[in-house]
């Protein structure tokens, strides 16, 4: 019965861990976006989403 109870423990102490560097990676990420540290612009990224979404459209339409 011990071992459960810690084992519990152990599993929360993980999570926290897991969930506190998750907190520190998006930290970092958002820190590098304000600094302008992109490696591809945002206009670009979000004209190849535009070109998927159309492209996918299409290809329904058309196959349909």
């Amino acid at each position: 019965m011990n071992t459960s109870d810690s084992a519990g423990r152990d599993s929360g102490a993980e999570k926290l861990n897991w969930i506190d560097r998750r907190r520190e990676k998006i930290r970092a990420e958002i820190e590098r976006n304000r600094r302008g540290d992109h490696r591809v612009p945002t206009w670009v990224l979000a004209a190849v989403l535009v070109l998927i979404v159309v492209g996918w459209l299409s290809f329904v339409y058309l196959a349909g």
